[in-house]
């Protein structure tokens, strides 16, 4: 299949403003739709690598993101299938309203799969580790940090756990990056390549890093998850790990599921497996030198 990279710009405004640009963020077909410059900008900023979905190939995910009031403070919406889910943002906001708004098309309708709120990457040999983590723990940071060192990116939002193998799906997109994080991962990698700056939005100032094209060709290979390590950044830690009861690992995916009780008996019996054949420990770090390291002991055990 053709990536995106292989259109002009006109092509991609042209698409989005018409029939739909059809992009494969494997495993799902993703039909997207806007009128905003902004949105064709970080699509060809960040998804260049991704392929283009032929004329016949099913689209799991309708989405658009257009203008909703077009005098006087004008905004954007986000809608799918014609539902909006979210309050209009300013039109700055359209891109990462696009980000937001496929993510929750995930976590809320695909329910092949067990879908925790956690980061994810793979070493070479297939063997993944889960990073679960609310929002101001540094899971994204760190998850940056992983994947520009040889962990191959899986997903920095959303952990697709396959209800029959256990396995893990990759769903590898652009990592969402917040404030003072921007300009960490620019001083540790200064070649890393990011998207269009949301200034002002809930969050404050939002850019999004451009996944490596080998994640996203190995975007259907999955992987094993070997670890389950929930992350804390703390200003001045000293990068630690420890270990964490079974019980108490349960229960902390558990309350950072999006489906699990939706899912019944088939969610309980997919977290009891990747908790019985997973290290499950919490790390503190503050030094991103210090977590690579960490992990790269972690991962010649």
């Amino acid at each position: 299949m053709p990536l995106l990279s292989s259109l002009d710009q006109r092509a991609v405004v042209n698409a989005l403003r018409g029939p739909g640009l059809r992009l494969v963020t494997p495993p799902f077909t993703v039909d997207i739709r806007s009128t905003y410059p902004i949105v064709a900008e970080g699509l060809m900023q960040l998804y260049g690598d991704y392929p283009l979905a032929g004329p016949d190939q099913f689209t799991d995910v309708q989405i658009a993101v257009r203008p909703h009031r077009r005098l006087f403070r004008p905004t954007c919406v986000f809608t799918s299938d014609g539902f909006q889910p979210f309050m209009p943002l300013s039109r700055p906001e359209a891109f990462a309203l696009f980000e937001w708004g496929l993510n929750w098309c995930i976590s809320s309708q695909q329910h092949s799969y067990l879908i925790v709120h956690a980061a994810v990457l793979a070493r070479p040999n297939g063997q993944a580790v889960i990073l679960p983590a609310p929002p101001g723990s540094g899971k994204s940071t760190l998850c940056a940090a992983l994947s520009l060192r040889g962990w191959r990116l899986l997903s920095d939002e959303l952990t697709l756990i396959d209800l029959d193998s256990g396995s893990i799906q990759p769903f590898p997109r652009p990592i969402s990056l917040k404030n003072a994080s921007i300009d960490v991962i620019r001083d540790f990698a200064p070649d890393a390549h990011f998207g269009p700056e949301a200034r002002n939005t809930v969050k404050g100032t939002i850019r999004h890093l451009r996944p490596g094209a080998d994640a996203i060709a190995a975007g259907w290979q999955h992987a094993q998850p070997r670890w389950v390590v929930f992350p804390q950044y703390r200003a001045g830690a000293e990068a630690r790990l420890t270990r964490l009861g079974r019980a108490e690992g349960f229960m902390a995916l558990a309350e950072n599921a999006f489906n699990y009780l939706l899912l019944r008996e088939r969610g309980f019996d997919a977290f009891a497996r990747l908790v019985g054949n997973a290290d499950m420990m919490r790390f503190e770090y503050a030094r991103l030198d210090d977590a690579i390291a960490t992990f790269a002991a972690l991962s010649d055990d």
